[in-house]
């Protein structure tokens, strides 16, 4: 089997979600990607059209990812209930992640699925706590569902190894106590969402808090900030909202990140006539109330099909 530029093109979201995985960075899976693609194509002599080419490029971009990972030498040792132990950690539009949601071609017959538990931030935060090849194991064995077979030619491995690496690696996983839903936004998380966002543009602190639990968190990669309890939020709210402060006016609109209800805010400072992007701020939602909130910088707004300003009406 031989194959063009286009047949590259094609399988390129899924890659890139793949190494969004790897890495836990939008932005570097991007270069993680390109380099994928590269590699593929100055070696698409040695395809040879054995097995399929979606999986060959799977363990491309493996090894790419890990690469990265050993050349940045980073690792994470602990989230203690923040994901700012994870100061790379970028979201990921749902309206790129919807792109690569396929019907089975005849060639590859697996459907392209990306499941919400396995987007979701706090998976991705913990995942980042493994050793690499674990976590590449992790991910073609649970995630993409390979073979431990066909993983252990990917990585290089013995099977014995493969075995061991996943056993590790689930544990890591479970101590990390991931709560993770399966179901996509639902009506409520919207509802919530909603109530939030009109909270926020009104500058009303108590009905912001009312949506919120008890001992809701709040994290701000990449910055090292970490607040618990509705005390926190309260003060964070007064310094948004507040006389005192006097940060603008505030328009957000909805959105969708890993599979989690996102608000995308926008700021009119005084004296400015334009709302400029701010942040993103993705919930998750435990129950009837807003569990966690994880406040990002505005880098990704073009990936999210949003425009950096808005006009007053």
């Amino acid at each position: 089997m031989s194959f063009a530029d286009a047949d590259l093109a094609r399988h390129r979201r899924e890659i890139h979600v793949h190494c969004y995985r790897m890495l836990a960075s939008f932005d570097e899976a991007e270069d993680a990607v390109q380099e994928t693609l590269l590699r593929a194509w100055d070696n698409r002599a040695s395809f040879g059209g054995e097995g399929n080419l979606r999986a060959w490029l799977y363990r491309i971009a493996t090894n790419v990812c890990l690469d990265q990972i050993r050349r940045r030498r980073r690792r994470v040792t602990s989230l203690d209930g923040s994901f700012s132990e994870v100061p790379w950690l970028q979201p990921y539009p749902d309206r790129l992640l919807d792109e690569i949601e396929i019907a089975p071609r005849e060639h590859e017959p697996d459907a392209v699925v990306v499941a919400r538990e396995t987007i979701e931030l706090a998976f991705l935060a913990v995942i980042q706590l493994l050793p690499a090849r674990q976590r590449a194991v992790l991910l073609l064995r649970d995630v993409l569902e390979f073979s431990a077979a066909d993983t252990a030619a990917a990585l290089e491995m013995s099977l014995p190894a493969v075995t061991s690496a996943l056993q590790r690696a689930r544990a890591t996983l479970g101590q990390g106590g991931v709560g993770v839903s399966k179901h996509e936004v639902s009506p409520y998380e919207q509802e919530l969402l909603a109530r939030f966002i009109d909270a926020h543009e009104r500058g009303d602190a108590e009905a912001s808090l009312a949506i919120a639990r008890e001992d809701i968190r709040i994290t701000m990669p990449p910055n090292p900030m970490f607040f618990e309890g509705t005390a926190a939020m309260r003060q964070l709210m007064e310094r948004a909202f507040g006389a005192e402060h006097n940060m603008g006016e505030w328009r957000l609109v909805a959105t969708r990140a890993n599979r989690m209800p996102t608000a995308a805010s926008y700021l009119r400072r005084p004296g400015d006539t334009l709302f400029r992007a701010f942040k993103f701020d993705v919930l998750r939602v435990d129950g009837d109330r807003v569990a966690e909130v994880t406040t990002f910088l505005p880098d990704l707004f073009a990936a999210f099909g949003l425009p950096l300003t808005l006009a007053e009406e």
